[in-house]
């Protein structure tokens, strides 16, 4: 996650700065850099990609956040109170300690091993997070449009908890999620994004100006797997960035909150529902498509700098249906992300690169790079893939 690294004898200054936005990170803590000199300070999700002065002279770095003790000791506090110590320390690595936030809610996964704990594990979590208003199980993905599974297991109206007959008012899961100073709609149940992956966009953003250092232009920017938006939020918010957007999503439900979504962050009237993909405005080609048909189509074929593959369980698979999007006229750029067993990373790397067209000339070799685990086995990667110009 994103830490400001300040000087020891400025953190209080930078510290009053953060606050008064509200973006510091209430899930975690203030720690000293390795050489003692600096404090790293988190930044919140909803923390402006580009920082106001006098935050702005000061270095972002990117760093595994370090957990409020306080938050977790009050969450383990509170569900040994409801469970007893025995039962606490009989399923001590079955417990969800991690969680993820969206807005006013909160996913856990809960082991099978502990799912007669659920309601108890719900009442601790709203306890230590007194901001949450609804907490949900994950129930893992589901069907091709890999929906979440996600169901209401506790809730708070003012200072009432309720974990069975939960009013309908407090179960919608529709919300805005306040991320790198933008808010984007979403609906985890309708169409999930990853809150914790906001790294990763940050680091799509740093890609993207490289590309257009480049090539001295704005960028032609595809997201093919676009979902709500998430990425393209960060990119079109930069200015002199992009120049236009091919934006398209298989799932219904996504298009029409990537509509609301576009229609808040352009000023620009887009439609209410979900509608198959058309150019709506000259910079602007957004709707519902399958993007593995995208470049059969002579409109969308080769006309993109920066092309996003973000779909982790299938993107080798999909990888030589994305590629021909490409503007091949010039250096161009691929962005993807895949989920697999670190035993088989080298095997993937193989892969990748015997799909991919020649590298540009100094630049790297695609490699995956480990972000996150994403079961006991599996491991949650990106890659970066910098396509030479193709000469005739």
């Amino acid at each position: 996650m994103r830490h400001l690294l300040v000087p020891n004898r400025k953190v209080q200054a930078a510290l009053t700065e953060i606050t008064k936005h509200d973006w510091l990170s209430k899930e975690h803590r203030i720690f000293s850099s390795e050489d003692g000199n600096n404090r790293l300070i988190p930044l919140s999700f909803s923390a402006d990609a580009n920082l106001p002065e006098p935050l702005c002279n000061f270095e972002i770095v990117f760093s595994e956040g370090k957990p409020n003790e306080i938050i977790d000791t009050d969450w383990w506090n509170h569900l040994e109170n409801l469970v007893g110590e025995e039962a606490l320390i009989q399923h001590k690595e079955a417990w969800p300690s991690s969680h993820e936030f969206f807005a006013d809610m909160m996913i856990v996964r809960i082991d099978d091993s502990i799912e007669k704990y659920t309601s108890e594990i719900a009442r601790a979590k709203l306890l230590s997070h007194p901001f949450i208003r609804l907490v949900l199980s994950d129930g893992g993905v589901l069907g091709e449009l890999r929906i979440r599974g996600l169901k209401p297991i506790g809730a708070r109206k003012d200072t009432e908890l309720y974990f069975e007959n939960i009013p309908s008012e407090l179960t919608k899961t529709k919300v805005s999620v306040k991320e790198s100073g933008r808010y984007i709609s979403c609906d985890p149940q309708l169409a999930y994004y990853s809150t914790k992956l906001q790294t990763e966009r940050l680091e799509t953003l740093r890609f993207a100006k490289e590309l257009r250092k480049d090539l001295n232009r704005p960028l032609a920017v595809c997201d093919p797997f676009c979902g709500v938006g998430p990425a393209l939020s960060t990119l079109i918010a930069e200015e002199d960035l992009v120049e236009r957007i091919l934006a398209s999503d298989l799932n219904a439900a996504a298009v029409e909150l990537l509509f609301e979504n576009l229609q808040r962050w352009d000023k620009r009237e887009y439609p209410t529902e979900s509608k198959p993909i058309e150019q709506y405005y000259d910079d602007r080609i957004v709707g519902q498509a399958d993007a593995t048909k995208l470049s059969g189509n002579s409109k969308y074929s080769g006309k993109w700098d920066l092309v996003l593959v973000n779909l982790p369980h299938r993107t080798i698979e999909f990888l030589p249906k994305i590629i021909p999007l490409l503007n091949r006229n010039n250096i161009s750029l691929i962005r993807g992300r895949v989920i697999v067993a670190e035993s088989d990373i080298k095997y993937a790397n193989e892969q990748i690169n015997q799909i991919l067209p020649p590298i540009a000339s100094g630049k790297p070799k695609p490699q995956l790079k480990i972000k996150r685990d994403y079961s006991s086995t599996l491991r949650l990667c990106s890659f970066e893939a910098w396509i030479d110009k193709e000469f005739n």
